[in-house]
């Protein structure tokens, strides 16, 4: 297996926190799944959280080449993380075809962040 592309993001928490006070339900229906509100909801700072996942996101949607178009859509790219698991990703719908499209088998991710801070790396295997 070879690596086919990689996505970086870099986001500042800070933004994420104000498009969920001016957006509030729209914003996060859109973005996040239920199941990654549940986890970031059950976290001592959400914001930290929402933003690291937001900034995976991003990553994929550069590692697929497509940004936030071609038919991809904030929702269909989940990040999971069974237990203490490392992060995983989920692919569904339109992104999961157009991911299947380019031969891409597994997306590889990475989330770090801070307190002002979250970084994220998604690298597309075929």
């Amino acid at each position: 297996m070879g690596i086919v592309s990689i996505g970086t993001d870099l986001v500042a928490v800070d933004r994420v926190s104000e498009a969920i006070e001016r957006r509030g339900e729209r914003f996060l229906r859109r973005v996040f799944t239920d199941g990654e509100r549940a986890f970031c909801e059950a976290k001592a700072r959400p914001a930290t959280h929402y933003a690291g996942r937001f900034a995976v996101k991003e990553a994929v949607m550069k590692a697929l080449g497509t940004g936030w178009t071609g038919g991809v859509r904030w929702a269909e790219i989940e990040v999971v993380r069974p237990g203490n698991e490392a992060p995983t990703l989920v692919l569904h719908g339109e992104t999961a075809r157009i991911a299947e499209e380019l031969g891409i088998a597994r997306v590889w991710i990475s989330i770090s962040h801070d307190r002002d801070l979250a970084l994220a790396m998604a690298v597309a295997e075929d």
